[in-house]
């Protein structure tokens, strides 16, 4: 695959995967994988987590609240609960996870989820309506089947769940089996999301998950007896002892699988933020060309399977909710990933779990000691975020429509914030022309578009438009873009 200085990754039907539909073959070199593979955010928000202040207060997040009701907002809402315990660990895991055996902590963790869903119904009022919900951690299904029946009725009781909303879960394949699924499936969860990472063995012990293939094929027949909407399949490109070669099995097997929706993260390695990530040799990581030849074997194999290249880390079939809402414009990206629920007010429950409410971000507790000491106190367990100004909102809208559809009409932005576009931005299509030099963009007098190149460092193309890391220069507490 690769021969001197020049690696030729062809991206296959390039229709689907950039916004260009110029079908050029991209060619990465060594110069140019070293200039772009920096540092830089995920974009599932903007201003990003980094941002958020401990002067957003708790007090901050009551008046949020309140504000929404006095508006009489009746707009659904998404869900987030964050369920953090883990019987084992991980070693790639970058996720807000209690390891532990002891089973007796979820009760004592559930009375308290109870204590804050109470809070927000004391500010927002019972009865509005849910179209997204989403159980993460951690592993979800470390709570008993009976816990997790506890924590739907909490969630029923307060909040109306809309017919035909999305109602998802990730699972952790070695803690269910096809009983334990049907269970799931009477609680009203129609949407899955089984770990998987890499199915070679030798990774698997590398990163200290080891759970066959064949477990996880099982799991997808029942849950078609079970007639789920759709299920995802979580992969990692970038783990210790992978190569292209392991990799394109792993994606083989995949495409056997057929999931309805993939997402096919790059490992971030960043040891000094995550402890667990200590317990990985850096000598057995793949080098940046490397883990470049999986992306695109991945992204070639996956559209060649008939799936649709949703953006830079979701793949769905054409049929799929994610898919639909990305021809029809309406996709949006929070902190979950990409999502069908735009411009949707997001309040997120337990310990770390972050929050969107009108034009504010919060952030709960990071400790479940602190979490719950708050709640003790009557208190939201909010400790920081950030209200965004004028500029954060009509950034953000720009990044999003970047990340999202991979295009950006001018006179949208300008009818939406009153801002004449080129002026306003003038300084960052300065930026963008040099983008277009290396054939990431296309600017035009009315917008610009990312290429099929260009979708390989998205993030850097929306990275100019962030106004925080214009002049910031400490960017290692973020991932590489490859």
């Amino acid at each position: 695959m690769a021969e001197n200085n020049t690696i030729l990754f062809p991206v296959g039907s390039t229709s689907q995967s950039s916004a260009s539909g110029a079908g050029a073959v991209p060619v990465l070199t060594p110069d140019i994988l070293q200039k772009h593979d920096v540092s830089g955010p995920r974009y599932t928000s903007y201003p990003t987590a980094d941002r958020f202040v401990e002067a957003f207060t708790e007090e901050s997040y009551q008046q949020t609240l309140e504000q929404r009701r006095i508006g009489g907002l009746t707009l659904p809402l998404s869900l987030y609960v964050h369920i953090p315990f883990c019987e084992s660990l991980c070693f790639f895991c970058a996720c807000n996870k209690i390891v532990t055996k002891h089973h007796e902590r979820s009760a004592e963790y559930l009375h308290y989820l109870n204590r804050e869903i109470d809070l927000h119904i004391a500010h927002i009022g019972t009865g509005q309506t849910i179209s997204q919900l989403h159980f993460g951690g951690g592993s979800p299904t470390f709570f008993s089947d009976d816990e997790l029946s506890q924590l739907m009725a909490m969630i029923r009781r307060n909040f109306k769940l809309a017919p035909g909303g999305e109602y998802s879960i990730e699972v952790d394949p070695r803690t269910v089996n096809e009983e334990r699924l049907a269970h799931l499936a009477s609680l009203g969860f129609n949407r899955l999301s089984f770990g998987v990472q890499d199915f070679d063995p030798e990774v698997q012990k590398a990163v200290h998950r080891i759970q066959p293939a064949e477990q996880v094929f099982a799991l997808m027949d029942a849950a078609r007896k079970l007639k789920f909407d759709s299920v995802n399949v979580d992969l990692i490109y970038g783990l210790p002892k992978q190569t292209p070669e392991s990799f394109t099995k792993t994606l083989f097997q995949i495409v056997e699988l057929r999931p309805e929706r993939i997402a096919l993260y790059a490992y971030a390695h960043l040891p000094e933020r995550f402890k667990p990530q200590r317990r990985i040799d850096a000598y057995e990581l793949p080098a940046a060309p490397a883990k470049i030849a999986m992306l695109s074997n991945a992204i070639r194999t996956f559209l060649d399977a008939g799936y649709v290249y949703v953006g830079m880390d979701h793949f769905a079939l054409p049929n799929d909710a994610l898919a639909i809402a990305k021809r029809q414009g309406r996709l949006h990206r929070n902190f979950q990933g990409y999502s069908t629920q735009p411009d949707c007010d997001l309040i997120s429950l337990g310990v770390s779990a972050i929050g969107r409410v009108g034009a504010t971000y919060s952030q709960n507790a990071k400790t479940i000691e602190e979490y719950y000491d708050l709640l003790n106190q009557g208190r939201f367990p909010v400790v920081r975020g950030l209200a965004l100004t004028r500029d954060d909102l009509v950034r953000r809208a720009v990044i999003m429509a970047i990340m999202c559809q991979g295009e950006l009409q001018y006179e949208s932005i300008e009818l939406a914030y009153m801002i004449d576009f080129k002026s306003y931005f003038s300084t960052e299509l300065e930026a963008l022309k040099a983008l277009e030099k290396t054939d990431m963009v296309v600017l035009e007098q009315t917008g610009m578009q990312v290429t099929d190149f260009g979708w390989f460092f998205v993030r850097a193309v929306a990275m100019v438009f962030d106004r925080y890391l214009q002049t910031d220069r400490n960017r290692a507490k973020f991932s590489k873009i490859i």
